[in-house]
């Protein structure tokens, strides 16, 4: 054999880089994506859970057996999950009630423990998912808390990895970085790299109406939070992985609006993506309306669409939150209707 890799961990990274040609037509800026969806795991926290589990196996802190804990919205359990295969450890991940059912299919799939708590509580409350991870880490032996609100390695991971990608890909080609921020990894450490090589470059954060980070950036003052359905995006608290330092503007989102532009990316561009990538798209295009001249604008596009068919691409699931559903080629239908035999369904 020629050419292959050792393990699944050695194929994460390297995604591609396309232009959006439908959905931000409108706008003079030219707005890239980068297909996070395309690492082996679906997300790009396989990024993430390799790092972190990596980083702690050279300290010592994780070893063949031991146990894996982390508070996840279901990517990073999957790359953490990947990383345990290979590695021989177990894992269990404590997720919020709001989760789709395929992500906790999918980390149970690994043979993983997944609990579930509720998701309209304080951070604090002992029922928080936040809370139950630590108490389990600290419960149980030879377990090793991921933590990647707070962990520095999340930042680091993307300083070293993904920053440096991004600018071997485009050669700095671009005025402005965009990314949703949950845990802030992402976003401050690939906008800390970049301004290393490229001093005028403008990173922007996309938030979700109900999430107190952006407010704070604006204000310095923290709010309480407030229910938002869009998952993997948004927080009820500060994680200490968002630098503010390094993001110089957000752009607010709202929830329908996110799921409406994850599925028109889909229709029209055919890009199989997540709810946080449409709010990624929408603020992108928002920040472009805005603008006095045209840019080059790269977002990242953080997972994929397969983990929210009960949801997102569920017309049934749509309507039931009062999201407004526009049927596809109605003609179409009534053609089909026109040509079928009795009892003959169309769905």
């Amino acid at each position: 054999m020629k050419q292959f890799n050792k393990t699944i961990l050695d194929i994460i990274g390297n995604t591609p880089i396309i232009k959006l040609q439908k959905v931000a037509k409108h706008v003079s800026s030219d707005i890239y994506v980068k297909l996070e969806y395309l690492n082996p795991g679906g997300s790009i926290k396989d990024r993430l859970g390799y790092y972190l589990c990596q980083k702690a196996w050279e300290r010592g802190e994780l070893k063949e057996g031991g146990i894996i804990v982390e508070a996840t919205s279901g990517n990073t359990g999957v790359g953490i999950a990947m990383f345990a295969a290979v590695h021989n450890c177990h894992c269990i991940f404590v997720m919020a009630d709001k989760q789709s059912q395929e992500k906790i299919n999918a980390l149970k799939a690994f043979g993983a423990k997944v609990v579930i708590c509720p998701t309209n509580v304080d951070p604090e409350d002992p029922r928080s998912y936040y809370s139950v991870a630590k108490k389990l880490y600290q419960s149980l032996p030879n377990a090793f808390y991921a933590n990647q609100y707070n962990n520095p390695d999340n930042f680091e991971n993307h300083y070293q990895t993904t920053g440096p990608e991004i600018f071997q890909q485009t050669g700095g080609d671009f005025d402005i970085f965009m990314a949703g921020v949950g845990t802030g990894g992402t976003i401050s450490g690939v906008s800390a790299f970049l301004k290393t090589k490229m001093p005028q470059l403008k990173t922007v954060g996309i938030d979700i109406e109900g999430s107190i980070i952006a407010h704070y950036h604006r204000t310095g003052e923290i709010i309480p939070a407030q229910p938002y359905v869009l998952e993997g995006l948004g927080e009820d608290f500060l994680p200490e992985n968002i630098h503010f330092d390094v993001i110089d503007d957000f752009e607010i989102v709202k929830d329908e609006e996110s799921f409406q532009m994850t599925r028109q990316l889909l229709k029209q561009e055919g890009i199989y993506c997540g709810g946080s990538c449409g709010a990624a798209v929408l603020g992108a295009i928002r920040h472009a309306e805005k603008l006095s001249e045209a840019k080059r604008i790269l977002v990242i596009l953080p997972d994929s669409g397969s983990r929210y068919i009960s949801k997102i691409f569920n017309d049934q699931w749509m309507k039931s939150h009062q999201y407004h559903i526009e049927e596809s080629h109605p003609q179409l239908t009534q053609d089909i209707a026109n040509l079928v035999s009795e009892g003959v369904k169309i769905v």
